[in-house]
Order: structure tokens, then C-alpha cells, then sequence
């Protein structure tokens, strides 16, 4: 297949300072959960990138000295010479594939609490760190800032020694010192660091020209800036201090990386915000600059990208979450390959891994962050020593991403599902406020399997265990999901709650399956992440009068992992939503509940005409039970190997649906692995 010519301009070169980008696509920096802890991990990742064709392959923020340690998370850091041989990993691995390598040198200033260096943290002036900890900064004094101007120097120096490409000046997120000296809210100084905006924009002018001055004959040097905090009057804002900073700024480095602030509003969630959506603030900075910008807005359309690119929004496509969940996308591109995207689906379970201080996972891609522990390529998946034949049962994520990586092993497959049309829980989700993106999972896989005709697909069938024992497969996969308990058994509860088996109590099942509901409504959310704020809002969106009860301290309180926390409780305070939290279900009557207070056991009610319970949910394993004590029975003495994957096997996210079904893949048919540890681990040295 061959390039469509109308994206002929995305593979134009791009000059970036002394240094030259292949094309226009350009992986910003990212968090990953590797950091400095795990660097063949991460060094690997990134590769792969590159090998994908990624002209640009950035680093996540990397500390440049022990007074900016923002330990527990898992960045890089570059703090003496003794760092410089894991960079060089992720420095070999992308210039292996003709990419330009590119660290995000950073220093944290007032939001580095120095757990593991114990160093007193430093800031514009004398502030508590953000994080709820009895921490605080001291303020800077002019020796400290001229110290700190030769920090960011000798950093610069040792990424160009390390072998980089381009050198970061970070400025982005409040997170950095540059950016705190910039911000009124940290900024209370007034000497000529302090005051009036040429001031507070002082200091980070002087590091973007040391950096210059040190590197900028061999690198190319970038900057990457929040033109707004979304905040109003209280933060920097685009039309006013924003697009005035990058005016004051404008033709110092070599290329502008652009986004607005915090993490939460730079790498919103699809559920809250469209393709593109920083198109105006990448716009602005593009109208007072020559140099060349690169921006983010989860792009996975080229048509899109292109448009970007004619209507002069940016020069070239930056990218975290798609190359993520796509590391081939721009190869995919240039070969013409388009319906072979694997597009992001905005989900942020790629974030959790910085905030769990893990390695990356990703809902689409499910080799992210398995390159090198298990040697996971998410383009090729080799040959498998045995073809099967292989039943599946079940289309939801994990039987569907099993039968593609199967699939493209060689094997030869059977999918049956009882409903007539796959994908299981995808299919129920999507359909819920917002998550219409979610459906990708669903639809990048149909679209695979339709090109492989050793995969058959049955929909709207139903298997029994004898309709199994008959069918003739050697092996057996069950993948039938999971359904939402009923009985308020969750975190909170171990056993059934009084009331739950009452015509009026019911699950996210029966609300996704079509159940209106009007009247008085209590969700009761002891499962934290994004159901039952869905479900609250859904029933709201229909005209019901809908409390919330959850024991956590606040809604959807996994969400926080997902960036979208604020935006989820924020959205149905707006809607009227009614919100108890710390509060757990005690028991549930004909017209009202019953409820306690998780720290004191005092008792309240709320009248309600129906309860939905949002608590744990239960395999449905009973096909697989079914037959396999069909075939205890049996005298075959080739009885088929059956197994259960996805939420079939443990329910979690549809993430961990869609690693259990590819690891099946992967495993088939390969020798036991004889290792303690099925995967490599980093170990150090002693």
C-alpha cells in the first residue's frame, strides 16, 4: 500500500535549531512509571516509537538536581554523571531508527517535596509545597538563583555529552520553577525577579539563553510552556499574560512545545473534551513566533493533523496518549495503512501508571510497557508452533483482542457471542455520557479481524458445555465477562446487605441495558472509579432526582488516577446531583435507606423510590465450570484445555480485559515458562 498523497505533508522535514526532525510527527514528553528505577524498561518503549516513526521521542520530566526530587514518582533524573549511562539506553534505542532524542530537563522548585533527598525545597518565595504534607519552600535568595541558573547549565551540558538532540527548558504545569517565578500566586518577590511580568519572566529567559549558550551550537533547544491555567484572573492567562510571556520570549529557542495547565486540563479525558481542543491556545502562540510549533490535542485523524498544519495552527503533531496507544501511527500513515490505527481512546488508564508509580499500561495497546520485560512488539507477534483449533467464547474485549493476536499467530479460531453484535461490555460503556470514544476498543479489533480468514465469528450464539464438548476445538477460551452484583457486597461490605433482593434495587446492568427510572434515586458507589458517577448523571440526564452515596471521601475517588476526579464531582454539583460521601449503606427499606458515617457510626436516612448498587462485580464463569466438570467425566483421553480470561477470570478495567486476552495469545502454545518471575525485572547490582 502507498502513502495517501494528502498527507504528503506530514512527512515534510522539520529544522529544529541545528538538528532536523524526519517529519512532522514528534512523541512529547510523557510520564511512564519507569523513570530512573526502570531505564531498559523505558529505554525500550521509546524505541519502539521511533521504530514507528516517531521523528521526535521525548523523555518524561527528568529532575536535574537533588533539590527538585519528586520522589515517590518514577522520573528520570540527571543529577551527576553517574546518571548519564541510563539516558544513553533511551538515546541509542531512538537514534537507532533515525530519531532525534529529546529530555525534559526540570526542576521542581516549591513542588518537589524532597522525600529521598531531605533537601529543603526552594521557590520564588516562602510557600507550602501543594501536596496536603507539612512541607514548605524556602524562599530563593540571588545566590540561590544564580546556583540555580548553573544547575540547569551543567544539566544542558550532560544531556548534550549523554548524546541528546534537543534540550527542554520546562515551563509547563506549575510543576516547574521556571513557571513558579512566572505565577502571582508563588511569585511574591520584589526585587527584579519579582513584581512586574518582565520580572517574574526573568529568570526563565536567562535559562533558556544559558541553555542556548551551552548546548545550542549542536542541539536543538525547546520550551515548552502553559499559555493558560484555566484558572481566570487567579493564574496566567492566554489573552493576557500567557501570549505576553511568549511575545517577550519569542524567538529565543528553537521550537515551542505548547499546552495549558494543569495536567487535568492539558490531558483531559475524551469523556470531557473533543480532538483538538487546544487548538486556540497552539494558535496564539503560533501568530508571535517564527519558530516552529509543536502542540497536543490526542491526535489520531491525519485529516486532522493536516488541517492543523494548513491552517497554520502548528508545524508539527505532538503526541503522548496516541503514541501510546499506537507507536506505528505515523508508519501506519505513510504506508497508507490508515484503518490500522490503533486510536487512543482518551481513557487517561496511561496516567494511573505515573500516579501508581508502575509502568504505563494503555486500554488499546496492551504491549505498552511490556517491550522489554516480555519482549511484547505491538506490531509483530511471531508465528504460533501450534494452529489449534481454538473456541472462544465470548466477543468482549478480552475474547476479541484473544482471537486477533491468535489470529495474526496463525491460529485457526472460532468466536461465538450470545448477543448479535460483539463486544461485550464495550458495546454498554460507549454507550454511556461521554465515553462514545470508548468504542474504538471495540471497533479497531472487528476491523482486524474482518482481514483474517483464519477467524470465524458467530455472533447470536449461544454455547452450552455440550454444544463445547461437541464442537471439536482443542483448546477452549472462556471470555463471557463479568456482572454487577446486586447485594452491596463491595469494599465496604463482605457480606449482603439487608434489603438488596427488593424489585426496586438494581444494578448498572439493568441501567445500561435500558432501565429508565424515575422519582427519588440513590446510586451507591462503593466501586470508586467512573460507573457510578456515570450512572448518577445518566439517570439525571432522564429526569430522576438522584442522590449519591459513596463511603470515599469524595466521588469517583479512583478518578483522581484518571485526571478527571474534579471534573466528574464539579459536572454533577452542576446538575443538581446530591452528594454523600464518607457515608456508607447500611440497609435498604421499601421507600428510603439507611446509612452510616465511616468515621462514627452515626445513622441518617434518605428517602428513595429506587437504589442502584455500584459495588463489586462476579465472573460469568458458569459456562467454564459447566464444562469442565462435563469433562471430569469424560474417557476422551484428549480432553480440550479450558481457561478463562478477562473479567471472566477476575473483573477489573476493560485494560486489564484486554492484557488478559492478548497474554493468552502470546502464551499459547509456547513451552512453560520455568521462571519464578514470568518477566524480566531490573535488578540492582551489588
Amino acid at each position: 500500500m502507498t502513502r495517501d498523497p494528502r498527507y504528503d505533508i506530514l512527512f515534510e522535514p522539520v529544522q529544529i535549531g541545528p538538528v532536523v526532525a524526519r517529519n512532522r510527527f514528534y512523541q512529547v514528553p510523557h510520564c511512564c512509571g519507569m523513570g530512573h528505577v526502570h531505564p531498559r524498561t523505558a529505554a525500550v518503549m521509546r524505541g519502539v516509537k521511533a521504530e514507528g516513526g516517531w521523528a521526535v521521542v521525548s523523555t518524561e520530566e527528568c529532575d536535574i538536581h537533588h533539590s527538585s526530587d519528586v520522589s515517590p514518582y518514577m522520573e528520570q533524573r540527571l543529577w551527576d554523571d553517574d546518571d548519564i549511562p541510563q539516558h544513553q539506553l533511551m538515546i541509542d534505542a531512538v537514534h537507532a531508527h533515525g530519531s532525534l532524542a529529546a529530555v525534559e530537563l526540570a526542576h521542581s522548585g516549591g513542588e518537589a517535596p524532597n522525600h529521598y533527598s531531605r533537601t529543603v525545597p526552594i521557590a520564588p518565595s516562602a510557600i507550602p509545597v501543594s501536596s496536603y504534607e507539612p512541607v514548605q519552600a524556602r524562599a530563593m535568595t540571588k545566590r540561590d538563583i544564580r546556583e540555580t541558573r548553573e544547575i540547569y547549565r551543567k544539566a544542558a551540558l550532560r544531556s548534550k555529552r549523554a548524546g541528546y538532540d534537543i534540550i527542554y527548558v520546562y515551563a509547563a504545569h506549575m510543576l516547574t520553577l521556571p513557571c513558579q517565578f512566572l505565577s502571582k500566586r508563588c511569585n511574591h518577590r520584589t526585587d527584579e525577579y519579582g513584581g512586574s511580568l518582565e520580572n517574574r519572566v526573568r529568570l526563565l529567559k536567562e535559562i533558556i539563553e544559558d541553555t542556548k549558550d551551552a548546548v545550542g551550537d549542536t542541539c536543538g533547544i525547546a520550551v515548552r510552556f502553559m499559555l493558560d491555567e484555566l484558572m481566570g484572573s487567579d493564574g496566567i492567562e492566554c489573552e493576557e499574560e500567557g501570549i505576553e510571556i511568549v511575545s517577550l520570549l519569542a524567538e529565543l529557542p528553537d521550537i515551542w512545545d505548547v499546552n495549558i495547565s494543569d495536567w487535568d486540563n492539558d490531558s483531559a479525558t475524551s469523556r470531557f473534551k473533543p480532538e483538538g481542543h487546544q487548538e486556540q491556545f497552539i494558535k496564539a502562540v503560533k501568530s508571535v513566533t517564527s519558530k516552529p510549533v509543536v502542540g497536543v490535542g490526542r491526535f489520531t485523524s491525519p485529516d486532522t493533523m493536516v488541517s492543523q498544519i494548513r491552517r497554520g495552527i502548528l508545524d508539527m503533531i505532538g503526541a503522548a496518549r496516541p503514541s501510546i496507544a499506537d507507536p506505528f501511527l505515523p508508519k501506519k500513515i505513510e504506508q497508507g495503512r490508515i484503518e490500522d490505527i490503533r486510536e487512543c481512546i482518551g481513557c487517561n488508564i496511561c496516567v494511573t501508571g505515573d500516579y501508581t508509580i508502575t509502568p504505563i499500561r494503555c486500554t488499546q495497546n496492551p504491549t505498552m510497557g511490556e517491550e522489554w520485560r516480555r519482549g511484547w512488539h505491538p506490531e509483530i507477534i511471531p508465528s504460533a508452533s501450534e494452529e489449534g483449533p481454538i473456541l472462544i467464547i465470548g466477543g468482549g474485549p478480552a475474547g476479541l483482542e484473544c482471537a486477533v493476536s491468535l489470529g495474526k499467530r496463525g491460529c485457526q479460531v472460532t468466536l461465538a457471542d450470545s448477543n448479535e453484535e460483539l463486544g461485550g461490555r464495550v458495546n454498554l460503556e460507549s454507550a454511556l455520557p461521554g465515553l462514545t470514544q470508548w468504542g474504538r476498543v471495540r471497533d479497531y479489533r472487528m476491523q482486524q479481524l474482518h482481514n483474517l480468514a483464519n477467524v470465524e465469528l458467530f455472533p447470536a450464539s449461544t454455547m452450552t458445555a455440550s454444544d463445547i464438548a461437541e464442537f471439536g476445538a482443542d483448546h477452549i477460551v472462556i471470555a463471557t465477562g463479568a456482572k454487577w452484583r446486586k447485594d452491596g457486597v463491595g469494599r465496604q461490605h463482605a457480606f449482603a446487605l439487608p434489603g438488596t433482593e427488593q424489585s426496586h434495587v438494581h444494578t448498572p446492568d439493568d441501567i445500561m441495558s435500558g432501565l429508565e427510572l424515575s422519582g427519588d434515586v440513590v446510586v451507591y458507589d462503593d466501586d470508586h472509579y467512573y460507573m457510578g458517577g456515570l450512572i448518577a448523571e445518566l439517570l439525571n440526564s432522564q429526569g430522576a432526582n438522584v442522590t449519591i452515596v459513596t463511603p470515599a471521601t469524595d466521588v469517583s475517588n479512583f478518578t483522581h488516577k484518571t485526571l478527571e476526579q474534579e471534573t466528574i464531582q464539579g459536572r454533577l454539583i452542576d446538575l443538581g446531583v446530591a452528594i454523600r460521601t464518607a457515608t456508607a449503606l447500611k440497609s435498604i427499606g421499601k421507600d428510603s435507606i439507611e446509612m452510616t458515617c465511616i468515621y462514627s457510626d452515626q445513622l441518617s436516612e434518605i428517602a428513595c423510590d429506587h437504589v442502584i448498587t455500584v459495588t463489586a462485580r462476579t465472573p460469568k464463569d458458569q459456562l467454564f465450570h459447566k464444562f469442565t466438570a462435563k469433562m471430569e467425566g469424560s474417557e476422551d483421553v484428549n480432553v480440550p484445555q479450558a481457561c478463562c480470561i478477562g473479567d471472566c477470570y477476575a473483573p477489573g478495567t476493560i485494560a486489564a480485559a484486554v492484557y488478559s486476552g492478548h497474554q493468552y495469545a502470546r502464551n499459547f502454545g509456547e513451552p512453560a515458562d520455568d521462571r519464578e518471575v514470568p518477566f524480566l525485572r531490573e535488578l540492582t547490582k551489588i
